[in-house]
C-alpha cells in the first residue's frame, strides 16, 4: 500500500431551512458499519452525485458499497435550487476564448446530452419525483449584454444547440419582463432532487448495493489492487475501486488546484400557482453574480443569488438576513405580481472552478480513485455526466469526451 491520506476539511454545507423540506421524499434505509468488508466500488458520499454514480454502475453489474458521514441527502443536496440546466455557467462564447472553440462546443453539447440522458434515466427507472420539462430564459446583464447575447446565441446555434433571442418588446409581450433581451432555450427539466436521489438510492440497493450510513471515511490507502478506506468506527473498507462523491468537502487526495469554494442565498415564496409566468421558464442573469429562479410543481418561487468566494461558515450565515433581503427585493423587481415574501431561507456552499466546468477524472498516480468535483450551477447536471464517464471507464472503455472534464482548464 501506498501512503495513509486523511480526509479534508469538513463544511456546514448548508444553513437554514431549505423548500425542500416542504415535500417529502422517499426513506432511504442504511445500516451500521460494524466489521471490515470488501467491495468492487466504494462510493463516498450519498448525495445526488453518489447516488448517479451508485445507479449507473449497480445497473452495469457492478457490487457497490456507499457510505456518507451524516446520511442520505443530508448534505448539499437538499440545499440546491435544481436548475438542471444544459447551459453552462461560462456562456460558449467565452468558454471556446479560455479552451478552444471545439472544445467549449462539445463541452456545451455533451452538457445537453447529459441532461436528455438524466430525463431517460428517471423515466426507465420510474421515480416520481416532480419532473418537468422546462425552458429557461438567459436574462441581459453586466456579462452579455444585448449584443453579446445575440453573438452567445449565434455562437450556440453553430453548435447544433438552439437558441431563440428575445428582443425588449418580446419579453414584455410573452413574459411580462422589463429586460433588454434574453435568449430562450428549451431542453431544460425542473425536479425535486431529494425525491430525485432517493428513488436512485433506492433503486440502487434493490439491485444489491450496501448502503451504510453515518460512516466517517478518515484515511486512505491506494495501491496496484485496490484501496484500503479506515472509517472512524475502526472497521475496515478494501475496495477494487473508490469514487470520491463528496460534494464540495474535497477529501486531501483531491487536488484543490482551481477549485473554490462559493456560497450562495436561496430563498422560496408561498405557492402561488395563478402568478407563475408562462412555461414556468427557468430564469437567470448573463451577470456575476448573477439571480437566477425556477418555480416548484406547486407555483412556488424559488430564487437565489447573492454569490460570494468563502467558506467561513459562521460568517455566510450571519449574512442570511441581509442576503434573504436583498435576493426578495431583486426578484420582487423582476416580477412584480409576484409575492417576494420569503417562506423558506438558507444558505449554501458549492464548488466552482475556473471555466466552470466540472473536473471528473482518476485521481493522479491513484487509478483506482476517481473523484467528481467543481459542479458550480450545474450540480445534477454534471451529476449525470460523472456517472457516465465513471461507468464507461470502470467497464474498460474510453469516453470519448472524458478529457475535456479532466481538468477544469483542459
Amino acid at each position: 500500500m501506498t501512503g495513509w491520506q486523511r480526509m479534508g476539511r469538513q463544511l456546514d454545507l448548508r444553513t437554514g431551512r431549505p423548500v425542500w423540506s416542504a415535500y417529502r421524499a422517499p426513506r432511504v434505509p442504511t445500516a451500521a458499519l460494524t466489521r471490515d468488508v470488501r467491495t468492487d466500488v466504494l462510493v463516498v458520499g450519498m448525495g445526488i452525485s453518489g447516488a448517479m454514480i451508485a445507479d449507473a454502475l449497480t445497473e452495469a453489474g457492478h457490487a457497490v458499497m456507499a457510505i456518507d458521514r451524516r446520511g442520505p441527502m443530508l448534505g448539499s443536496t437538499a440545499a440546491t435550487t435544481a436548475l438542471v440546466q444544459f447551459e453552462l455557467d461560462t456562456p460558449l462564447v467565452k468558454l471556446a476564448a479560455m479552451i478552444g472553440k471545439d472544445a467549449a462546443e462539445r463541452a456545451w453539447r455533451r452538457s445537453r446530452l447529459a441532461v436528455a440522458n438524466l430525463m431517460a434515466r428517471i423515466e426507465v427507472v420510474g421515480i416520481d419525483c416532480r419532473l418537468a420539462p422546462r425552458r429557461s430564459l438567459y436574462l441581459a446583464g453586466d456579462v452579455l449584454d444585448a449584443d453579446g447575447l445575440a453573438e452567445e446565441g449565434a455562437a450556440r446555434r453553430a453548435a447544433g444547440l438552439s437558441a431563440r433571442l428575445l428582443d425588449g418588446s418580446d419579453l414584455r409581450e410573452t413574459y411580462g419582463l422589463r429586460r433588454d433581451a434574453a435568449l430562450e432555450s428549451a431542453g431544460n427539466l425542473s425536479l425535486d432532487p431529494r425525491k430525485l436521489t432517493a428513488g436512485l438510492l433506492l433503486a440502487a440497493r434493490a439491485r444489491g448495493a450496501r448502503l451504510y450510513a453515518p460512516v466517517k471515511a478518515t484515511d486512505f490507502s491506494h495501491s496496484a489492487d485496490g484501496v484500503e478506506v479506515v472509517t472512524a468506527g475502526g472497521p475496515v473498507i478494501r475496495a477494487a475501486h473508490v469514487v470520491l462523491a463528496t460534494g464540495y468537502e474535497l477529501t486531501d487526495p483531491v487536488p484543490a488546484k482551481r477549485h473554490r469554494i462559493i456560497s450562495t442565498w436561496a430563498i422560496a415564496t408561498r405557492p402561488q400557482p395563478r402568478a407563475i409566468w408562462p412555461h414556468a421558464a427557468f430564469m437567470w442573469e448573463a451577470s456575476d453574480p448573477y439571480l437566477y429562479l425556477r418555480a416548484t410543481h406547486d407555483g412556488r418561487v424559488i430564487c437565489g443569488g447573492e454569490d460570494e468566494e468563502f467558506t467561513d461558515e459562521d460568517a455566510r450565515d450571519a449574512l442570511i438576513p441581509e442576503k434573504t433581503a436583498r435576493v426578495a427585493a431583486k426578484l420582487a423587481k423582476l416580477l412584480p405580481g409576484i409575492d417576494a415574501t420569503p417562506e423558506f431561507a438558507w444558505a449554501g456552499a458549492f464548488g466552482s472552478t475556473t471555466t466552470g466546468m466540472p473536473i471528473i477524472r482518476r485521481l493522479p498516480r491513484k487509478p483506482r480513485m476517481h473523484a467528481v468535483m467543481g459542479y458550480g450551477g450545474n450540480g445534477i447536471t454534471f451529476s449525470r455526466l460523472a456517472a457516465e464517464i465513471v461507468e464507461t471507464d470502470l467497464a474498460g472503455g474510453t469516453d470519448r469526451d472524458a478529457r475535456l472534464f479532466a481538468d477544469a482548464t483542459n
